[in-house]
């Protein structure tokens, strides 16, 4: 048995000295060069050898992919404006009287998008200006397609192709529309962000007219209305466009020749009463005084109706209504109506355009009919009625169903409302409906929220505040009640 004293006592070995020292020294060693390459791989902006570059490549990479490239089809970022891509089709020979409406919604180094046209700019045009969109000049057709029988319809749809071909990063939407367009770029955004950008949408309306919808279908977007591609279905398109366009030689629109090829690949139009192709000639007063009950997103055609607004010339009638676009998309050209018992008043409001004064208790059944100020398209007068999509009311003697007719004059802001003012445009030039004219009213304030925007497809219901004898009406919006009935 071994004692403790022998057990403490048998030999063990010492470290030597020299030993601790080189372990210690390579352990100095191997750190200082993990520091002295942790430091080039972060710091150091010269590349010295392959080595370091295989190790900041990637990293570099990666870093920049995080920081500057956001994923855009990230659900939890939600549509804004920069995922939107514009197509404007143009041509050089009309740009320079349609140039301003394009230029009354475009803004500068905000949108994205292109003016596409036919030819280069002339030089009265150079420099182009920054107020504009940058231009694109198309491709020429007769080179790609020897048997077209509308070469210039083919450019305005191949613009789709060409549109798709500029790479433009971070796009959810492509909107095409035309030069002679206005656009509520707002309610665009916010009616897109409702659908999923990374589904097959094709979205636009189709025509006021009944007879043009049936000279091409009623299930075929109107270009000039403007419409919206998805990115997923704009880079279908466009990778098959060319061969679709051979297949349909004979056919004459674009519009029509992007339905087809659309109906080829199996997807159908989602219509969206917000577009405005605007088919119509005359005043259409009386369409923009009854809009439907969701966002205005286009007004289109503004060279063949009347100015808008009276004693105004057509560009100055849309910078007013811009006006108004501008501070509130949300409610422009939203109808609401309200009515005044002690008078028997019915009240209707276009937000930003007009309000209407009735002589007598209607039903909003009836004033959400658009007066049928307008005339059908070139042409259509002469087929037989109905001639349009939507139900209308003709203009009568009747005095209790003539509307006194007021327009949008100013706007101002405050911290919590929006004051607008409308004046008289004019009277209906009979004898009173009952025992209260309102022959004697001039000018009418809209109170709204500032900071309460309509929500899509909503609506606002109001109150009038009226004397006896002012030549002033009130009129203030409020959130609506399950007493807000009228029958």
């Amino acid at each position: 048995m071994t004692s403790p004293v022998l057990a403490t006592d048998s030999p063990t070995k010492k470290p030597k000295m020299g030993s601790l020292f080189g372990d210690l020294f390579k352990s100095l060693a191997i750190s200082g060069l993990l520091i002295f390459l942790f430091y080039i791989i972060l710091f150091d902006n010269t590349t010295h050898n392959s080595l370091i570059q295989k190790w900041r490549i990637p990293i570099t990479n990666s870093t920049n992919l995080i920081s500057s490239t956001p994923d855009p089809n990230n659900p939890m970022i939600k549509t804004n404006l920069s995922h939107l891509v514009f197509s404007i089709v143009g041509s050089m020979n009309t740009w320079k009287n349609k140039r301003h409406y394009s230029e009354a919604w475009w803004r500068p180094n905000v949108t994205r998008g292109y003016l596409f046209l036919d030819k280069p700019p002339k030089n009265e045009f150079l420099p182009w200006p920054s107020s504009a969109p940058p231009f694109r000049v198309n491709e020429k057709v007769k080179a790609i397609y020897e048997r077209a029988s509308n070469p210039s319809q083919v450019r305005i749809v191949r613009t789709i192709l060409e549109m798709v071909r500029e790479g433009d990063e971070n796009v959810r939407w492509y909107v095409m529309t035309d030069d002679d367009t206005v656009l509520a770029l707002d309610n665009l955004v916010e009616v897109l962000s409702k659908y999923d950008h990374t589904k097959y949408y094709y979205i636009g309306t189709s025509s006021e007219c009944i007879r043009s919808n049936y000279d091409f279908s009623f299930e075929m977007a109107f270009g000039g209305a403007g419409y919206a591609l998805s990115y997923p279905l704009a880079s279908l398109v466009a990778s098959k466009l060319d061969g679709c366009l051979k297949r349909y030689p004979t056919l004459r629109v674009s519009d029509f020749m992007l339905y087809s090829c659309l109906a080829d690949l199996g997807v159908a139009l989602t219509h969206n009463n917000g577009f405005h192709q605007i088919d119509l000639h005359g005043d259409i007063s009386g369409l923009l005084s009854a809009h439907p009950q969701t966002p205005f997103l286009s007004l289109h055609h503004i060279d063949t109706v009347d100015p808008i607004f009276p004693n105004k010339t057509r560009l100055d009638s849309i910078k007013h209504l811009m006006k108004a676009v501008k501070v509130d998309p949300s409610r422009v050209l939203q109808q609401t109506i309200c009515h005044h018992r002690p008078t028997n008043w019915s009240i209707s409001i276009s937000w930003g355009y007009s309000t209407n004064i009735y002589e007598a208790t209607l039903p909003r059944s009836f004033l959400h009919r658009p007066l049928e100020t307008f005339r059908p398209w070139r042409g259509q007068r002469s087929s037989r009625s109905p001639f349009y999509m939507f139900n209308t009311r003709w203009p009568t003697n009747n005095p209790c169903e003539t509307p006194h007719v007021f327009f949008f004059h100013s706007t101002q802001e405050s911290n919590d409302r929006i004051m607008n003012t409308y004046v008289r445009a004019s009277s209906p030039g009979l004898a009173p409906c009952g025992n209260h004219s309102a022959n004697h009213i001039q000018r009418i304030r809209v109170f709204s929220p500032a900071k309460l925007p309509l929500e899509s497809n909503g609506r606002d219901c109001c109150d009038v505040v009226y004397g006896d004898g002012e030549n002033t009406t009130e009129v203030r919006y409020r959130a609506c009640t399950k007493e807000d009935v009228t029958a």
